[in-house]
């Protein structure tokens, strides 16, 4: 695996409170963004989602992701804490045991709905986006960036 998630990431995405997002690119170029409370990180250490709709336009964009090998993004918030994950779909599961087992869990879950696809997603790249880390990050990195009004010599 490219990069470890650290505990505090898995505890959020274990979390039912924390929003979870998908972002993803299709093969025009264009950005898809969806709410996805079932992404979750498996016990090897990889992002999964549960994909429930065959045609949708997420699960379009993962293949289109893991046949040309293009990066998506999974944003996770609780509170304050907000982390951005970038990484690679790698798997699909269609079939065999795993799937067999998520798709149980789904009509457990939600009654008589089927299961698309369960898709993994190795982690490449992982950054905090809680906005006072940031902010501290950003004029560390571009101190002579401010607005006119911060530059101001208070008497």
């Amino acid at each position: 695996m490219a990069i470890e998630l650290t505990k505090e990431i898995k505890e959020l995405f274990e979390d039912p409170q924390s929003i979870k997002v998908l972002a993803t690119t299709g093969r025009d170029g264009n950005l898809n963004v969806v709410f996805k409370q079932s992404l979750r990180i498996n016990e090897q250490g990889y992002i999964e989602y549960k994909e429930l709709i065959e045609t949708s336009q997420t699960n379009k964009n993962m293949v289109y992701s893991i046949w040309f090998h293009k990066l998506v993004s999974v944003n996770i918030r609780n509170g304050n804490k907000s982390y951005q994950i970038k990484g690679y779909p790698y798997r699909s599961l269609i079939a065999g045991r795993e799937f067999e087992a998520a798709y149980r869990e789904v009509q457990e879950k939600h009654g008589k709905i089927d299961l698309s696809a369960v898709w993994r997603i190795e982690p490449v790249e992982i950054r905090e986006e809680t906005f006072e880390k940031r902010r501290v990050e950003e004029e560390v990195e571009h101190p002579i960036l401010k607005h006119l009004d911060r530059l101001v010599i208070q008497n």
